[in-house]
């Protein structure tokens, strides 16, 4: 099949016919290898809105991506994005997303969650921009009935950050049959590794996902591993998890912005991988990827820990044409290895 050359003033041409696409929380973890995703690779023009109380201006790291550095409940930042840019459409991440943190003080949440984005809405409609991806969770099922669990599954959050997402997915429904925002629910299921070429990673503090936790014990960096609970209803008595990979949530949102762009509805899609790993399992991985011991304890379980949670994405690959392609465990783990044991050894500053 033959490819159709575009000159390249006609591809310029056409380039300058689209508006600025919005990333609020774009300098975080997944929020920038979207924006890297957006920049390079499908040649978008970027503005990132961040106050960077977690994210990093080091992720960011395309040319031509511009930063302001604001709260997106700023109203005058984020007006003046919309009175100085044509925005076209909004890739949604800010958001506080510690479940603990979210129990003992859920007010922090709602505000940030659930309020702080009414101020970005207000905006899209003064405005007349109507398209919105959210980065929401698997987290407003609450939880699972059924497992692989689907978009149908009964939304009932156990925790006030499942619920500070599923208010927003609500106050999304009520901005479309008012104000004809568009938008694509995300809920994903454990994000995880780091761009391939190891440019870009995982930098929280505190960290609360298992795989670099896994490898920085193996580094000597901390303590031993602790795993809680060995006595699920699971092959190895460990919690089961499905792992999806930073780059493959990346390119969901992508596809779900060109969704919305050829005229697609409102949505919800599941973004995993149709299968599990064990924490054991994860901890396997990381000896044969590193070649190091991981020195681990065993505690008691978790409250709120289901044995087993895994999506049932056929939604997103119908809709979107998206499906996960970083789907081995020990591959994704050796992404999050090469980010950790590479330049800034999993680190954007000392």
């Amino acid at each position: 099949m033959g490819v159709d050359f575009v000159p390249r003033r006609a591809f310029l041409s056409a380039m300058s016919d689209q508006g600025v696409i919005l990333v609020t929380g774009g300098a975080g973890y997944i929020g920038s290898h979207t924006v890297r995703m957006l920049a390079e690779e499908e040649g978008r023009q970027v503005v990132v809105l961040d106050n960077l109380v977690f994210g990093h201006r080091e992720a960011l790291v395309s040319e031509g991506v511009t930063l302001v550095e604001a709260d997106m409940a700023d109203a005058a930042a984020v007006g003046g994005i919309f009175d100085r840019y044509r925005v076209d459409g909004v890739v949604h991440f800010a958001a506080f997303c510690y479940v603990g943190e979210s129990v003992g003080d859920p007010l922090k949440y709602y505000r940030n969650n659930t309020a702080a984005p009414l101020t970005v809405l207000e905006a899209m409609r003064e405005h007349g921009c109507d398209k919105f991806i959210f980065s929401s969770t698997c987290a407003t099922y609450g939880e699972p009935q059924e497992i692989p669990m689907s978009e149908s599954h009964r939304q009932q959050p156990i925790n006030p950050y499942g619920e500070s997402k599923l208010m927003l997915e609500k106050i999304l429904s009520d901005c479309e049959a008012a104000y004809g925002i568009r938008s694509v629910r995300l809920r994903y299921f454990n994000a995880s590794g780091c761009s391939p070429d190891g440019a870009i990673g995982e930098d929280h503090d505190p960290e609360t996902h298992l795989i670099p936790n896994v490898l920085r014990a193996a580094r000597g960096d901390t303590g031993p591993m602790t795993v809680f609970g060995t006595d699920y209803p699971t092959p190895d008595g460990t919690c089961i998890r499905d792992y999806i990979h930073v780059q493959d949530l990346a390119r969901a949102h992508v596809k779900a912005l060109g969704y919305l762009e050829a005229g697609g509805r409102t949505t919800a899609c599941n973004l995993g991988t149709g299968k599990g790993a064990s924490v054991r399992e994860i901890i396997d991985a990381a000896e044969a990827v590193t070649g190091l011991p991981v020195p681990v304890e065993y505690g008691e379980r978790r409250e709120g820990d289901p044995p087993e949670l895994v999506a049932d994405a056929s939604w997103a690959e119908e809709l979107l044409g998206w499906k996960a392609e970083i789907t081995d465990i020990r591959t994704i783990i050796e992404t999050a290895w090469a980010w950790m044991d590479g330049e800034r050894k999993g680190r954007y500053s000392a």
